[in-house]
């Protein structure tokens, strides 16, 4: 059931919580502008039947979350050329996700984020380290200048938005049809339903404007990344026209000890052919840091004759 919440910095965050609330958490972080609505309910049924309970939520401006409208929208050309500021950036953003996880009174929580929610995810895990459990970045890297859109992903993402709901929807498709996968049967029913309760919930698509801000502006991240001592999981498609492979590769390397799973021919999707490897690996990857968080340090423990966990 979907409820909202402030939180630290001041922004109402809507999210949804699914699956057994005795199971280990996983909050999953969406992309550019996409609604929380945008996770297929299939792939969220699969991970909750692994053995996880889901937090989705929708990041600022978009969906039923806190829109910063009073900015109005922002040029990416300005942005581009450097000519306007962004009005926050992914720290920014990462601290929301962190003030989520606080009001809902977990102490910390595994976290994968997709494209822009990767680059969310990546910083939470710089600047909130105790909050993060585990990090699965997927699609993303720790900077855009380290793997840049094809000319044709960018000028697909940054086509004027739509003006009528059915045209939402053909712009979705036609999105898909560029960044998406070319060598996976491409589900585009889902994709016009994602796009259909998206316009429905809210289809005010200024706030996309400035979290191209974000994005663009804010600074590379692999120094932080060097510092982090979480169990990582990086994924990424090896033929990604929007954020190369480059970018996976990169944030890997960044991040000691980081797995990399490189899927060949996927584009920036997650197409249902590679569903059962990706929720593998990811389960995997939260399972395994489950368990060593139960392991104790016998050495700091030995003198009260007991084993504890931490």
């Amino acid at each position: 059931m979907g409820r909202t919440v402030r939180v630290a910095t001041g922004m109402e965050i809507a999210y949804e919580r699914t699956g057994d609330p005795q199971a280990p958490s996983l909050l999953m972080v969406h992309g550019f502008g996409v609604q929380l609505t945008g996770w297929n309910p299939d792939l969220l049924r699969m991970l909750c039947d692994g053995g996880v309970q889901l937090i989705v939520f929708d990041n600022r401006d978009v969906g039923l979350s806190t829109q910063l409208s009073e900015v109005g929208p922002i040029d990416p050309i300005a942005v581009l050329t450097g000519q306007v500021a962004a009005p926050y950036l992914l720290a920014d953003m990462a601290a929301d996700t962190a003030g989520l996880i606080e009001a809902l009174e977990l102490d910390s929580t595994h976290v994968l984020g997709v494209s822009l929610g990767g680059m969310i995810a990546q910083q939470l895990a710089i600047d909130h380290p105790e909050r993060v459990r585990s990090l699965i970045s997927m699609m993303s890297t720790p900077h855009m200048s380290l793997s840049p859109a094809t000319p044709e992903a960018a000028a697909a993402m940054l086509q004027p938005p739509a003006a009528t709901r059915e045209a939402a929807l053909d712009r979705s498709a036609a999105i898909a049809t560029v960044t998406g996968s070319k060598e996976y049967e491409r589900d585009e029913a889902w994709i016009r339903t994602a796009s259909a309760l998206a316009w429905d919930r809210n289809n005010d698509a200024t706030g996309v404007t400035r979290q191209f801000a974000a994005i663009t502006l804010s600074p590379d991240r692999r120094a932080g990344l060097a510092g982090l001592q979480i169990p990582s999981l990086v994924v990424h498609g090896e033929v990604d026209p929007l954020i190369g492979v480059a970018g996976g590769r990169a944030t890997a390397e960044a991040i000691p000890g980081a797995e990399l799973l490189v899927i060949p021919g996927m584009g920036h999707d997650l197409p249902r052919a590679v569903w059962r490897e990706v929720v593998d690996a990811v389960l995997a990857l939260v399972h395994r840091a489950e368990r060593a968080r139960w392991i104790p340090k016998t050495h700091e423990h030995a003198r009260w004759g007991r084993l504890e966990p931490e």
